[in-house]
């Protein structure tokens, strides 16, 4: 139980701050010598972060869905399904390319620096004025194509969102709205692959649900922690912080 409530917290903490849950789940267990945690744990860890990001932004989904019409609400479902095609397509393509990279914590370490790198470039880039208003088709691909990036281990989902919506001339806070809507269908997925081949498993143990519960209270406070920061001190603190732990990583695994 307390093994599954520490993945619950690395992955809510991680999955929404820019610095890679699925890196982390790989790297963290590299470095105490224990095992990652198994399918059964994983996907029951992404039900917690969905539930955390569900009810954070609770009534701009229920809005999309009850007012599904209105111009604003027309164009943000616009967005969600353009941005989430990229990552669906090649997460399918690729999964097994993919999940191979899952097992080499030296090249998540590396990924893991490069998202670093990344997030120190769209750092210092201006805080543009954009907002959801002002979103297009383009702005929906390019983030849809960061998002597909991320599906690599280290790769931080929401740091790339991020980075993409900078790009295209969002403020930093929107910029991350977006992506965090943009990973409500993403994480949606991921999630649903691993339950899938859990029920052909068998099942899960219920202690699990504990990880659950802890994924969702730290990954709802990652939420709000992440808007809060990236307001007033933009991705650096991030960016350092991928690059010293992926490089740190690199050498101990």
């Amino acid at each position: 139980m307390v093994t599954a409530a520490l993945w619950g917290l690395v992955q809510g903490l991680t999955e929404f701050l820019p610095v890679s849950s699925s890196g982390h789940l790989v790297l963290v267990p590299a470095l105490l010598g224990i095992d990652e945690p198994d399918l059964a744990t994983s996907a029951v860890l992404h039900l917690g972060t969905l539930l955390a990001v569900l009810w954070y932004f609770r009534r701009e989904l229920f809005g999309l869905l009850r007012h599904p019409a209105t111009a604003e609400n027309r164009r943000l479902w616009k967005f969600l399904i353009i941005g989430t095609i990229p990552a669906a397509v090649i997460g399918l393509t690729l999964r097994s390319p993919i999940e191979v990279v899952f097992t080499e914590p030296w090249i998540v370490a590396i990924c893991l620096v490069i998202t670093g790198v990344i997030l120190l470039a769209a750092h210092r880039l201006a805080d543009g004025e954009r907002r959801v208003a002002d979103v297009t088709t383009g702005d929906a691909a390019i983030m849809g194509m960061a998002q597909a990036f991320a599906l690599l281990p280290g790769i931080s989902r929401s740091g790339m969102t991020i980075t993409g919506g900078l790009v295209q001339g969002m403020s930093r806070p929107e910029a991350a709205r977006l992506g965090f809507l943009l990973g409500v269908p993403a994480i949606l997925g991921a999630g649903g692959l691993e339950l899938l081949d859990l029920i052909d498993q068998g099942g899960f143990d219920a202690e699990v649900l504990v990880g659950m519960v802890v994924a969702a209270a730290s990954g709802y406070f990652a939420i709000a922690t992440l808007i809060r920061i990236i307001g007033h001190f933009g991705l650096l603190p991030f960016a350092l912080y991928c690059i010293g732990f992926g490089a740190l990583a690199y050498f101990l695994v």
